[in-house]
């Protein structure tokens, strides 16, 4: 549906985030209702606010930063001045900007320069669509393609480095699975890697071995991988807050001028897709440092939040650097105050924490990345910090060892509002899902990851944990039942950043067979986890999230309404305007 735009909408200066300074600023917000007029007045619309007070509305105002009023056109029509920019929405819907609660922005906005290989199926339409790009990327550098499904060559067949070969194989090449906990690299990338023979490697990663005694090409986790990406130090500089949580040193001038366009690319990548706020989910002072300077150049189009990623081979102490890092970053555009942990893999791999064997291999449950007592004694001491936690943890073990974690820090310290996440939550026990509402533990979720649901095909998934788990598998609806918080997200670049796309999937999914229990969403459900959730997550849901009076001016006009269409063609849907703190970042 076409949107009529005027004229640009003016710029303002940010205001911290704190307590007092929200009263005051709402003090203001009421007396400029009344004695002033707005920079942006979006009219016609169908404004879902995701406030309960007040659930829908036909314009809103904005002045400077923040939501002036929210009504109809009438009401807000004194407000209409000479120089108030006007966006009629034509019946569109707007929305709080979108709040992607768990993506990895640095890797995805190196990602868009790669092959992409998503959705592709059969030898032949991987070879090609690899061969089509190959003059598009001269050279003997490393060749990165993504998103290849386990069974890209065909449901039965294993990746093997010769299959790399027979497409690539005079400059190395390295290819990921959409969970980017998996890769397979051609001959020359292992030779150039110092893989082909093999590695040692921390449990929970594998460089995997052949018959022949040589690497068979198949790379499981970071520390398996990371060997290749090496290879192209710009690559290896966006995983370093997923791989070792470390800072990159000895960089040049020209080097962090690449980094600060890479993190630009992602960026514009998510205003694209009305996204105004992101939890980074891999994380190190770096990637702050890149969108500081991003936003001292006036470029920053997004709230972002990156947290410190503790990893297993670090010591207790090196938490001082979470603390730097959230007393450095306080604003209400770019803050930290949160620590990141992996507990395990991912069940498409069998690198997933198990509480019993894989159906597809019942003598194999996998190993957690941290010993589960001492993860027990980061958490309390994370906690103790006044410190969130996010941990991934995917199989019902690790996800049971993350909410032990969790219990032992609420006993050794003292109940208190942690919101600490567990991130996924793909597989677990029953006895443990009422354990994350008595603890008020937040569940961070992704809808496009069932398999089957948009991203993801059914296998292997649900032949690895076989048919008697599948209905402990993303079971969404028992976590809500338990009133535990829950925010929505894509996890890019694992899946599409679009919001939309995951919108459809939280309220269309489909049984994996008949009996098991319907985890759809409402549609105000799924809108409210892109959105309030991802405020509540960061403790910002009395600053943004939702569409009222003296709220940050983060909003998304849609191209169409979104309540009166088929619920199979959100995804068609597109961003006609995205507003971050007061201005239009985006606009189709």
């Amino acid at each position: 549906m076409p949107v009529a735009i005027s004229a640009p909408v003016h710029k303002c200066d940010h205001i911290d985030n704190s307590s007092w300074v929200l009263f005051a600023i709402r003090k203001i917000t009421q007396w400029r209702t009344a004695l002033a007029f707005a920079d942006l007045l979006i009219i016609n619309a169908n404004v879902m606010t995701v406030d309960t007070a007040r659930p829908r509305a036909r314009a809103v105002a904005v002045a400077g930063n923040r939501i002036l009023a929210v009504g109809d056109a009438a009401e807000l029509a004194a407000l209409r001045g000479a120089g108030t920019r006007v966006i009629d929405a034509q019946g569109a819907a707007l929305l709080p900007g979108f709040n992607d609660s768990h993506i990895h922005i640095f890797g995805g906005g190196f990602e868009l320069s790669g092959i992409d290989l998503a959705g592709l199926s059969g030898r032949a339409a991987f070879e090609n669509a690899v061969r089509s790009q190959l003059g598009k990327r001269p050279g003997k550098g490393l060749l990165i393609a993504n998103g290849a499904d386990y069974t890209i060559l065909n449901a039965e067949a294993v990746i093997t480095r010769h299959d790399l070969d027979a497409v690539v194989s005079d400059r190395p090449f390295i290819m990921f699975a959409p969970d980017h906990h998996t890769a397979w690299a051609n001959t020359m990338a292992l030779e150039m890697g110092g893989l082909l023979k093999g590695k040692v490697v921390n449990p929970g990663n594998e460089v995997v071995m052949a018959a022949d005694g040589l690497a068979s090409g198949e790379l499981r986790e970071a520390e398996a991988i990371s060997p290749v990406m090496a290879l192209n130090p710009a690559a290896e500089r966006t995983r370093l807050g997923l791989t070792t949580g470390g800072e990159p040193e000895n960089l040049s001038a020209a080097d962090r001028a690449v980094d600060r366009q890479i993190m630009r690319d992602g960026l514009k990548h998510l205003a694209r897709h009305g996204i105004t706020s992101f939890h980074n989910m891999d994380g190190n002072l770096y990637q702050l440092e890149l969108l500081d300077e991003i936003d001292q150049e006036g470029g920053l189009t997004a709230r972002g939040r990156v947290p410190m990623h503790f990893l297993p081979f670090m010591d207790i102490s090196e938490l001082d650097k979470a603390e730097e890092m959230a007393r450095r970053y306080t604003s209400n555009r770019l803050s930290s105050g949160h620590v990141k942990m992996f507990m395990d893999g991912v069940i498409d791999s069998e690198t997933a924490f198990m509480l019993q064997g894989y159906a597809s291999r019942p003598d194999w449950r996998s190993d957690p990345l941290f010993d589960v007592e001492r993860f027990k004694d980061i958490c309390v001491d994370i906690d103790r910090r006044g410190l969130q936690i996010a941990v991934h943890a995917i199989g019902d073990a690790a996800v049971r060892a993350t909410i032990d974690g969790y219990e032992a820090a609420r006993k050794a310290n003292g109940a208190r509002d942690s919101r600490h996440r567990i991130e996924h939550i793909e597989l677990i026990d029953p006895t443990d899902v009422p354990r994350i509402g008595e603890l008020d533990i937040l569940a961070s979720m992704q809808p496009l990851h069932p398999p089957g649901n948009l991203c993801f095909p059914l296998q292997p998934f649900l032949d690895n944990i076989g048919e008697a788990r599948w209905k402990d598998a993303f079971p969404w609806n028992d976590i809500r039942d338990t009133g535990a918080a829950i925010a929505f997200s894509s996890d890019w670049p694992v899946c599409p950043v679009d919001p939309l796309p995951g919108i459809q999937a939280a309220v269309t999914r489909k049984l994996w067979k008949a009996g098991l229990r319907d985890h759809r969403q409402t549609l105000d459900q799924a809108i409210a986890g892109f959105t309030a959730g991802g405020a509540y997550a960061e403790f910002a849901e009395n600053e943004k999230g939702k569409i009222t009076e003296g709220f940050l001016a983060d909003l998304v006009l849609l191209s169409d309404n979104i309540e009166t269409i088929d619920p199979e063609g959100i995804r068609e849907m597109t961003v006609a305007a995205t507003i971050f703190d007061g201005k239009v970042v985006y606009e189709a």
